[in-house]
This record gives C-alpha cells, structure tokens and sequence, in this order.
C-alpha cells in the first residue's frame, strides 16, 4: 500500500455543519487546490471571498428537483471513483472529459436532528434523509488510495496542516483512517434512520416517544478510551461514547489518573444516586460516596461540605478509597473536607477554582466534570444477545403513598422514609437502608435475603439506629425482616407491597408499634 502520495488538486465540498469551513477552504484555496461546491457551502465560501466553482460548472447539469439531485452525476462519481493507476479507468474518465476529484469534504443532513424535534411532520423527516452525501462519502472511502474523504470539522486543522507540510498531499495512512472514519458515519446515519423510520405505521405519523422497543436494535458508539484492564487484570476494556456530549461517557477530566473500568462503573453508580436528588426544586446538596457501586454513606446538608461530613459519617471505613458523587459544583469547602480522604475520584457538574487548586496537591485523584442526562434505556449483556429495558426512572407520587399500619407516621418519618426511598433505589438488591433526617446510618446490600440485609445494614451502622427509618426496595416475604427493623430501633418502613404474606407483616409492624407506608413501586437492582 505504499507509494508516493499524489498531490491533490481539485476537492468538492458540500456541508450541512459549516463549523471551520471557511478557515479550512482558504487554506485549501491558498495551497492551489480548486474548490467545487454545491447550494449553501458554495454561496458561503462565495460570500466570504474564496473562489469556488458550482457543481453544475463540473457536471454540465443544473441543480434539479429542490436540490434532491445535484452531485448524483457521472462526472462526480466517475471523478472520485476512477483509480489513477489503472489505464483503461484513466482512458474512460479522459474519453468522457471527467475531472480528477481528489479531496471529498462532506457531512451528512441532520436527520437525527430533525427526528428530535416533537411532532416533526414527515415529509420533513424524508427530507432529512442525505442521498448524495452518503453517496459522495462511500465512493471516496472506497477509492481511499486516490481521494481523501473528511467527514467531521475537528478533522480539518490536522488535514489543512499535513497538506501544508507536505506540499498538498495527504498520506495513504491518513487517508485510510479518514475512510475508515466515513465508512463509521454513513453506517451510524443509516442507523438512525432507519431505526426511526420503524417507529412510523402506515399513516405516516410518527409514533409517540412511548413508542415500543426497536425491532432492530441498532447501537453506534465511538471509542474514547483504551483502559489498562477490565474489571479485573487479565479483561481488555475500552470506554465508547454515543457522542452526544453528556453523562460520564462524555465527562471532562479535570485532572487524576486514567480512568479505569471499576472507577467508571463505580462514578457512575455514585453519579446516578446523585441525581436522584437533582429534580426541579430540589433545594439541597446532596452526597453520596460510593464504593464497588453500593452506597456506603449518602446525605443531604444546608452545604455541600456539610452533605458529604454526614454522609461519610455513615461507614468512614467503606468510604476510604470510594468515590463521590455529588449534585451541586463543588466549592472550596467541600473540597478541603473531601481532600482529607482518600478517594478514587469524583463526580461532579462543576468544581470552582478554589477547589480545583485544592485538589491539585492530590495529583492521582480522578476529577470529572459531568453534564446531566436522562438515560432511556438500560442494557445488559447476556450470552447470545443482550436484554434491553427502560431506566428506572419511576418517582414516587402522593398518590402511591398508603399507610397501611395503625399509626401514622409523623411528617418528620415521611421525609426520612421518602429519603431512605431514593437511595434504596440505588443500593444491590436485597436491600435495606436505614436513614434519619436526610442521612443514611445504615445500608444492607446485595443479600439472597431480606433478612439479612436488615442484618447487616443494622450491624454495619457507625451512628445511632434509635428513631431511624427503613426502606425495602421490594416487598418482606416473611415478617422477620420486620422484626429484625424493629429490633436495630428503626420506627417506621417504607416498602413496595404485594407480598402474599402482607397482611402477616402489617400485623408485625402494628404489634411493634411501627408505622408503615406501601409504595406498590419496586426497585429491583441486580
């Protein structure tokens, strides 16, 4: 694959994301490469006094149909598509007058866009959809050796600069990336259009977003990290992105180590918790530190520095060497609280500059900045195929709320219980969590019973169980996980229902004096 790389000399553009074009067409147009163009691309470069010449100049045929057809021509294709080395290619392009194309600049119609948009009528969707853009871009991925073919804006300074340095050529090795990288963008646009192309019955109206799940499930991810090892030393892994810029997949790394697998899953997890308490109204900080993806303390405070004390409070011990996530930038005082400890690395929407140069003397500590996002949907492998399910994103409302027990609880238990409810959703089932005043003080997780989670959260617990609540992310089989609640000093419980044996437990509840509230939500977590 290696000889001398040709100079290229004339190049087609045609972009719906301008982003660094004129900056890299005047470097082009200033290396003596003739620029050819079509509709929107060629009155830019026009207006902004780069010679360009139109399509129709090089095809002979004007622009047609609302510009459905303009590069759909012979004199495009066969000028990106013949091989510069093969003579009978090279007597036909000269026979029909067919220029050389070596440089093809081209990204595609935001279709995924224009999908987004709610209620977007169909006939814009069909709009939407790119011919001669994907056409264009696979006919000079597949004459790589010849034509360079650019897809995406970040790639232009790198291209503009190797075509300087090396007098207007570009190296085989750039070029099969660059075809490589095409190949990727024209499989990921088919992709999305036809995975929402399924969701549209004979009507032509698209479906609600409660649409069902995809027949075809249709999955585009790019990757943005290599790690040392997996889980454990002897997995490869590698992180990959959806590209949109958002969750811990796109998150800043303000400083620390690289990444690895158990810190990305376990940022996640403390991540996911702390969003838990990020609604709309929300008013508190809030913390959660996480470790092997169960929390080991969380809380809220007037400050955040104040959150992340009483949640460590919870298990200083499990704590060492955890990670943090929290729902608030985090300012100096959280960080010199934070700093006192030992951990893997943090989760956050922002760190101030005070903080930032706190952590600094910590130079191993992973810092992450990360934008909120919504998940849809939550995947898990399994061998053959993969389960596919919607998040977990059920809030619970007053209406689910119902007192099942004699007593009420006091306004001071709901508040805890509705705490305690939020981050059980977070903890491995079976879980328990025993919490007080917006403070965990005790978490049992990951138990093959009930029970014992009660067990444990209650042995596990550094402060006072007296006057605590309990959360159950499903439903006490049998009344000894009540008991056992009872016994470590919690006052009242907050479960899904729905076992056959509820009414046993409510009777439990009541001949203990505990107050009761069903949910009928559960939060399985495996």
């Amino acid at each position: 694959m290696s000889r001398t790389a040709p100079k290229i000399q004339r190049a087609i553009l045609s972009v719906t994301d301008k982003s660094g074009l004129v900056d890299f067409a005047r470097r082009l147009a200033d290396l003596g490469i003739e620029l050819v163009s079509t509709g929107g691309t060629a009155k830019l470069l026009r207006d902004s006094r780069i010679a360009v010449k139109d399509i129709s100049e090089l095809t002979g045929f004007p622009e047609m149909l609302d510009g459905r057809v303009k590069t759909l021509h012979p004199k495009v294709h066969g000028g990106i598509l013949h091989r510069r080395g093969n003579p009978a290619h090279t007597a036909a392009v000269a026979e029909h007058d067919i220029p050389a194309i070596d440089m093809v600049v081209v990204n595609l119609y935001a279709f995924e866009k224009t999908a987004a948009k709610p209620g977007v009528a169909f006939e814009e969707l069909i709009e939407n959809i790119d011919i001669g853009g994907p056409s264009m871009i696979r006919s000079a991925a597949k004459n790589f050796h010849d034509v360079a073919v650019v897809t995406s804006p970040a790639d232009y300074p790198a291209i503009a600069d190797e075509l300087a340095r090396s007098g207007a050529s570009l190296s085989l090795e750039t070029k099969w990336r660059l075809a490589q990288k095409a190949f990727s963008t024209t499989a990921a646009y088919d992709s999305a259009i036809a995975s929402t192309l399924e969701r549209v019955p004979a009507d032509f109206h698209l479906l609600s977003p409660k649409e069902t799940f995809p027949q075809t499930l249709r999955l585009s991810f790019q990757k943005t990290l290599d790690l040392r090892y997996g889980e454990n030393p002897h997995q490869k892994a590698a992180m990959y992105s959806d590209g949109s810029g958002v969750g811990v997949a796109n998150a800043r790394q303000i400083q620390g180590k690289e990444l690895s697998y158990n810190n990305i899953v376990d940022l996640q997890a403390a991540w996911d918790l702390a969003q838990e308490f990020n609604e709309p109204g929300f008013a508190e900080p809030f913390c959660a530190i996480i470790k092997h993806t169960n929390p080991c303390g969380a809380a809220t405070g007037k400050t955040l520095a104040e959150a992340y004390k009483r949640a460590l409070e919870c298990d200083p011990v499990s704590a060492f060497g955890g990670v943090i996530g929290v729902n608030r930038p985090i300012d100096a005082d959280a960080a010199e609280e934070m700093h006192k400890l030992f951990l893997e690395g943090i989760a956050a929407p922002g760190f101030d500059e005070t903080a930032k140069g706190r952590f600094a003397t910590k130079k191993n500590l992973r810092l992450l900045e990360v934008v909120p996002a919504p998940q849809k949907w939550t995947l898990k492998n399994i061998s053959g195929g993969i389960l596919l399910q919607d998040s977990d994103a059920r809030p619970l409302q007053d209406v689910d709320l119902k007192v099942v027990t004699q007593r009420t609880p006091t306004p001071e238990e709901i508040r805890a219980m509705l705490f305690a409810w939020k981050v059980c959703k977070h903890v491995k089932s079976n879980a328990i969590v025993y919490a007080r005043g917006g403070q965990t003080v005790g978490v049992g997780a990951g138990q093959m019973s009930r029970v014992d989670s009660a067990k444990i959260g209650a042995m596990k617990a550094q402060l006072p169980l007296k006057g605590s609540v309990a959360a159950s992310d499903a439903f006490f089989p049998f009344p000894d996980g009540v008991e056992e609640i009872a016994k470590a000093g919690a006052t009242a419980i907050i479960q899904p229902g729905g076992s056959q044996r509820d009414a046993e437990v409510i009777a439990t509840a009541d001949r203990l004096g505990l107050a009761m509230l069903f949910t009928g939500v559960r939060h399985f977590r495996h």
